[in-house]
């Protein structure tokens, strides 16, 4: 395979920025073909010194050994092992694993500004409260704290108008406040096979839109909580520190137990406002037997499987947990049973190809919280 450094995301030109050293450079593409080796350090270094033969991205003075001598010096790598056989080469620290996801962020969300926990806005008591600067009339029930003296006398002075000065009850004023709350989501990821079929890699943006979404809650909504599951012929959940890892298996599409999970893993939460996110590009095509086995069907849509799927979508709803799909393939019976799926569920589709995949999933996330906050 001939490799561009388009074909991995990064813009790399012959000038380097004076504020970039060689290594710098050097760690933005690296970072990338981590993320497109799934982790796999011995494959990304050799894809990185066959862009360095086709672009001549090191020179006599910093060489790709030189660039690994940092990275094990900067703590970015560790052998594995003893070095034996069975243990050499090198793995990822957690340092580096808390870039990868910060570069993700950087990429499809911008640069964000961390804010304070809990900074999602609504009217219903939740986890705590911030003054908003305004003020409402006092309702029986408000706080006795809150109750504004200046505002509330100012207001009793522009009754009285020179008459005898009175307080009355509609006078009395509160710091209007906003509560903080918090939303639990669940990112489904399809790796079916059919995510690096067809020369197009699907599962790459699927995981930095995890890592991204990951990080941007972590950093911004550290009150919220993120669960990451994956789904094949099975489901099951991933953590954190797996998302770099993450590949591609000869899975057909087994929706319903990803659904299964999700619903499973949100119950346990004890937020009020949760949500689910799901990334695939294929057809259901395949179910879990009360024996173990596998009911699969890859040709066209089966209704046995599409009425589990409507059904899941149905319990979904009834325990006031919405669906947002995100749909990366345009077949027009594929759009079809996702918008059946999605009036069963009361939920939402965003049908996309993976261009700004990133930045619809950050746009919902921040929009279905300001709706289900207040």
């Amino acid at each position: 395979m001939k490799l561009k450094l388009s074909s991995v995301g990064v813009t790399f030109t012959k000038h380097v920025p004076k504020h970039q050293t060689p290594f710098e450079r050097l760690f933005e593409v690296f970072k990338e073909l981590i993320i497109h080796t799934s982790g796999d350090f011995d494959e990304a270094i050799d894809w990185l010194r066959e862009l360095d033969i086709e672009y001549a991205l090191t020179n006599a003075a910093y060489t790709i050994d030189d660039f690994i001598e940092d990275l094990l010096k900067r703590a970015y790598i560790q052998p594995k092992g003893n070095g034996s056989d069975d243990e050499k080469g090198m793995f990822l620290t957690s340092k580096t694993e808390k870039l990868l996801r910060e570069h993700a962020l950087k990429q499809i969300f911008g640069k964000l500004k961390k804010a304070g926990s809990g900074n999602h806005k609504t009217k219903s008591i939740g986890q705590g409260a911030d003054d908003t600067g305004e003020f409402k009339a006092y309702q029986f029930g408000d706080p006795l704290e809150k109750i504004s003296i200046t505002e509330s006398l100012r207001n009793a002075q522009i009754r009285s108008a020179g008459d005898e000065f009175t307080l009355h009850h509609d006078d009395i004023v509160v710091e209007d406040s906003y509560y903080n709350t918090q939303m639990s989501t669940v990112l489904m990821i399809d790796i079916s096979h059919s995510m690096i079929l067809y020369g197009e890699d699907r599962i790459t943006p699927a995981k930095k839109v995890a890592m991204a979404l990951a990080e941007f809650i972590t950093t911004r909504y550290p009150k919220d909580t993120l669960d990451i599951l994956v789904f094949g012929n099975d489901a099951w959940p991933i953590a954190l520190k797996d998302i770099p890892f993450l590949q591609v298996g000869p899975y057909h599409t087994n929706t319903v137990a990803g659904l299964n999970l999700a619903m499973d893993l949100l119950r346990r939460r004890k937020n009020s406002n949760k949500q689910i996110f799901m990334i695939t590009d294929g057809k259901p095509s395949c179910l879990k037997n009360p024996d173990g086995t596998y009911y699969k069907n890859s040709n066209g849509l089966d209704n046995y499987i599409v009425d589990k799927c409507y059904n899941m979508a149905r319990q979904a709803r009834k325990i006031n947990i919405p669906i947002t799909t995100f749909m990366i393939a345009q077949d027009p019976y594929l759009k079809e049973f996702i918008r059946n799926f999605t009036e069963s569920n009361k939920g939402k589709a965003f049908f996309t190809g993976l261009k700004g995949l990133g930045e619809m999933i950050f746009e919902d996330y921040e929009q279905n919280r300001k709706k289900r906050l207040r």
